[in-house]
């Protein structure tokens, strides 16, 4: 079977909208996929003032930018069907949206782009919400991409994403996942201070310092010792961690360095306190294994390298893929959420969210005539 579907992902750094249409092909249980066409369409300032102020709205403000948003994503579709020449090629639609809230604890998570919205705007069948019947039953409705880790991408030990969050899946009999700590999203705000959209392949952190104090401050952070399953917020990073380096007052590129070292000290943290890894505290030798790296801080040439030499005494090679992939690999996976929702199949992993069990998230809105 072949389902060609159409996978949107906005995600917390800011950058735009992914939008990614793919070939999923089911023989027999096994799956593959092609990404066919992708585009970032980078957000206008107006856009992405507005999607940063959200949590400040009003019931009814929140309620117009979210149907506003919508309209707009389907918008942004049409020009890429147009633009790719897709027309009569999209079967189904998936749309993550944009993360507002998220407050697991509460059962309450709220992507920004009304699937209805979209529906009317592209005339096509459209999944979204994939994480509330998950937070709804009880789980962190994060994170949701390890499905598609598992079933399209399952050749490697260790799948690390670095967003505006960074999360990890560790692929092994019960698949686990987290998220691990804000990353792009952080970064950002700090390339911001020097006139930058973003510190391209980590060259100003390279020129840094690392301050030890601060560096020390931000370890010590409660999140970081909890248990998994957890998720974070957007407003984790921006609330919380950003401020703490602002009050340090050391030089920009001194807490660009401190952060990326914060952001390597953590995927090694999770990494060597997951239960993957007993045989470093018994000294025995480690099994080469394989972690996938996608995101855009994959590009970030300084803080690959960084990790890299965190991850030598375990015995970790780490795989950066091909661009596309790197890119566009959450908008391919939300489109293969998408179709298992249209299949009626699990798409969201009870043993990565903790939920009280698996589920079949995402609301369906079919804007076909009929």
């Amino acid at each position: 079977m072949v389902y060609r579907v159409i996978g949107i992902m906005s995600g917390s750094s800011l950058d735009g909208l992914d939008i990614a249409f793919v070939e999923l092909h089911e023989n027999a249980g096994k799956w593959n996929y092609e990404i066919v066409k992708a585009e970032c369409y980078p957000y206008s300032a107006e856009w992405t003032e507005k999607l940063r102020s959200v949590i400040g709205l009003t019931a009814q403000d929140y309620q117009l930018l979210h149907t506003e948003y919508g309209h707009y994503i389907g918008r942004q579709i049409n020009h890429f069907i147009e633009e790719q020449e897709l027309h009569f090629k999209v079967a189904l639609i998936a749309s993550h949206g944009h993360t507002a809230f998220h407050l697991p604890a509460k059962k309450m998570t709220a992507q920004l782009g009304d699937g209805a919205a979209i529906a009317a705007a592209t005339h096509l069948p459209v999944v979204t919400d994939l994480r509330a019947l998950d937070v709804a039953l009880g789980g962190q409705g994060a994170p949701i991409v390890p499905i598609g880790e598992k079933l399209l991408l399952g050749n490697y030990d260790f799948f690390l994403n670095l967003g505006g969050i960074a999360n990890i899946s560790f692929n092994t009999e019960k698949y686990t996942a987290f998220d691990i700590c804000p990353a792009n999203k952080v970064l950002n705000m700090l390339a911001h201070e020097q006139g930058k959209e973003f510190d391209e392949c980590g060259q100003l952190a390279s020129s840094g310092t690392i301050k030890k104090e601060l560096l020390e401050k931000l370890n010590q952070l409660d999140y970081y010792h909890q248990p998994y399953p957890k998720s974070l917020a957007n407003d984790f990073g921006t609330d919380i961690v950003y401020p703490i380096i602002k009050n340090e007052g050391i030089a920009g590129n001194d807490a660009l360095r401190t952060y990326v070292e914060h952001i390597v000290v953590q995927i090694k943290n999770a990494i060597a306190n997951s239960g993957n890894h007993s045989p470093i505290a018994t000294q025995l030798p480690i099994a080469a294994r394989t972690l996938l790296a996608t995101g855009g801080g994959a590009f970030n040439t300084f803080l690959i390298e960084q990790l890299s030499s965190h991850l030598k005494p375990f015995n970790i090679a780490i795989v950066i893929p091909d661009e596309k992939l790197v890119k566009y690999k959450e908008a391919l996976i939300m489109a293969f959420i998408g179709v298992l929702r249209w299949r009626q199949e699990y798409n969201v992993l009870s043993s990565v969210t903790g939920a009280s069990r698996d589920g079949i998230g995402g609301a369906l809105w079919n804007g076909q005539e009929a």
